[in-house]
């Protein structure tokens, strides 16, 4: 439909009382809603079908009549009100001419480059997002090159809650809740003596443990 070649996406809030069109940005969605416009039809009918539901009857059947009526020609009239809603909203787009996409003129046009900026980016806001993705990316790297362990007991065996209680253990050695130890205790296969999770040798006997 040529009425419609300015934009690919439209809704029509038109009802029996008026018209009114929504028409949107094919690249970012934006919607520009034309001025509603008054159907003289429209309002007669519904007054007929009003005076209809109150004294019924005869008048009842008008109004039903001018509803059909109203119905028949609403053709002409929708078609009139969407060329007039189109001539309103076309002004606020603009044509790329290299996807040829109509986008809305004061978010989605490089005005400098005369072409959608999906097409020609501009350069200011591309270079700003390119240096924060690069700083982000340094970031990482500088991060990843960092010993973050050197705290952290890695042999022994971790527990993030505590096995009595239930609490975070957040790395520590006991419990901050109930001041259990969190490390289990390894028995010795020679003396039989208790030793702490990751101990290598028995303080008792010697034994190498595991």
């Amino acid at each position: 439909m040529a009425l419609i070649q300015f934009t690919r996406n439209h809704t029509d809030h038109s009802t029996d009382k008026g018209y009114q069109f929504e028409f949107f940005c094919d690249r970012c969605g934006n919607g520009f809603k034309t001025e509603f416009k008054a159907s003289v039809t429209g309002f007669a009918a519904s007054a007929l079908r009003a005076a209809g539901g109150i004294f019924g009857g005869i008048l009842g059947q008008a109004g039903s009549s001018a509803y059909e009526i109203q119905r028949a020609v609403q053709g002409p009239g929708h078609d009139k009100a969407f060329r007039e809603a189109v001539a309103e909203a076309k002004p606020h787009f603009r044509q790329c001419p290299r996807c040829s996409k109509w986008v809305c003129g004061n978010v989605c046009w490089n005005q400098k480059r005369a072409l959608c900026y999906e097409c020609a980016p501009d350069i200011q806001t591309e270079l700003a997002s390119a240096q924060v993705q690069a700083t982000v990316e340094q970031l990482k790297q500088k991060v990843a090159a960092q010993d973050m362990t050197a705290d952290l007991d890695l042999k022994g065996e971790a527990a993030a809650r505590c096995p009595e209680c239930g609490a975070l253990t957040q790395g520590a050695k006991f419990c901050p809740e109930c001041g259990k130890p969190l490390r289990p205790k390894n028995q010795c296969s020679k003396c039989g003596t208790k030793v702490e999770g990751g101990t290598k040798f028995c303080p008792e006997c010697g034994n190498k443990m595991g």
